[in-house]
């Protein structure tokens, strides 16, 4: 069931559409199968403490807490390899830290922006800037798993401008702080 048709034919209850899991108490619900492992280890943690929780999660292979107020984290989709697109979309990898425009990037792929933008909906499902912008983000999300760079530096190496503006678009799109994603997902 969609959360659009649950809220509707449930109107008295709340329903969060935007969360993995939900601990109302008595009352505990999820958003999926994954989401009900991380509201089972959720509950590990509750009633059994943070270091059981973590060997328990290590040993499902899932990352060790997800608070259940963030967001899912699904990574935007690869690039076909087959794509017309697929060159360019590279091209834009390699230099996210620069700036980017969509009259640029139609250049790049010998394109009117018009064109750029109906083929990247078709290959890619989405307009050049929420593509770039998914880009950036995807990029950023690997920096804090892979490394120790601050967020300043990761912030430019991803083409944010700034950690403040890193730090809103993250929280926009994941529901966590760059800090709070790193301090879950992180590789050691």
């Amino acid at each position: 069931m969609h959360a659009d048709d649950l809220a509707r034919r449930y109107p008295r209850v709340k329903v969060r559409a935007d969360v993995l899991y939900a601990d109302e108490g008595d009352i505990l619900t999820s958003a999926g199968k994954t989401a009900a492992l991380d509201l089972c280890l959720h509950l590990v943690r509750r009633d059994l403490g943070a270091a059981v929780a973590n060997d328990l999660g290590r040993r499902l292979v899932v990352p060790p807490h997800r608070h259940g107020g963030q967001a899912q984290f699904v990574s935007p989709p690869p690039s076909p390899d087959g794509s017309g697109l697929a060159r360019t979309a590279e091209w834009v990898r390699v230099r996210l830290e620069q700036p980017l425009t969509v009259a640029g990037l139609a250049r790049r792929a010998g394109l009117s922006s018009r064109q750029l933008a109906r083929r990247m909906r078709a290959e890619f499902g989405s307009a050049p800037l929420n593509w770039l912008h998914q880009q950036r983000l995807a990029r950023a999300r690997e920096l804090l798993e892979r490394t120790d760079s601050s967020i300043d530096q990761i912030s430019a190496s991803c083409g944010m401008g700034s950690a403040a503006t890193l730090r809103r678009h993250f929280r926009d799109a994941l529901g966590v702080s760059p800090s709070e994603y790193r301090a879950t997902f992180r590789l050691t």
